[in-house]
């Protein structure tokens, strides 16, 4: 768990220690679940549906630390649920995507469940809050059919920034 303490260094902003050990033990078992090791997270792309040069890793950071932002800026959102969402939003792209040769591309597991779905899982077997999970479930476009929390509304339009930005950077 010390090398995903190292890689999320988020993490030590999170006030609750049984938090802390949920998301890195949320890590470590999609970790221990795929294809991947730990350092691949440096060269996963966060995204298959664009052209990026943006890591899992980076993006998962990025999105943590937009929305990081925003909480101090409004003050009235619980950190510790933002930072533990914005840190394991992706982690079930873990499970979603191998590598096939050269390239990253979906497994089967991610044909047939999309990483929300699956991170999700992992986050309620790692016995995380429930106000955790459904930030991990509802970031992408499985929350339209939830009513989200304040802080999975925060995650999911950090996410989505990234993400545009990511696109627009392609077609220019």
């Amino acid at each position: 768990m010390e090398q995903f303490k190292r890689l999320f260094p988020e993490v030590s902003q999170i006030r609750d220690p049984k938090l802390i050990e949920g998301v890195l033990k949320t890590w470590q078992l999609a970790q221990e679940r795929s294809c991947w090791k730990v350092d691949d997270l440096k060269r996963i792309p966060f995204t298959l549906l664009v052209q990026t040069t943006t890591s899992l890793l980076e993006h998962t950071r990025s999105v943590t630390r937009m929305a990081m932002a925003v909480a101090r800026e409004r003050g009235d959102l619980s950190m510790d649920y933002v930072i533990a969402g914005g840190l394991l939003h992706d982690v079930g792209k873990l499970l979603e995507y191998e590598q096939r040769g050269p390239h990253v591309v979906k497994s089967k597991s991610g044909e047939l469940v999309r990483h929300p779905v699956s991170g999700y899982a992992l986050t309620r077997e790692t016995d995380l809050p429930l106000e955790v999970s459904h930030i991990v479930i509802s970031h992408s476009e499985e929350g339209e059919k939830v009513k989200r929390t304040p802080e999975a509304i925060l995650i999911h339009h950090c996410d989505f920034i990234d993400f545009e930005i990511a696109k627009r950077k392609e077609t220019r």
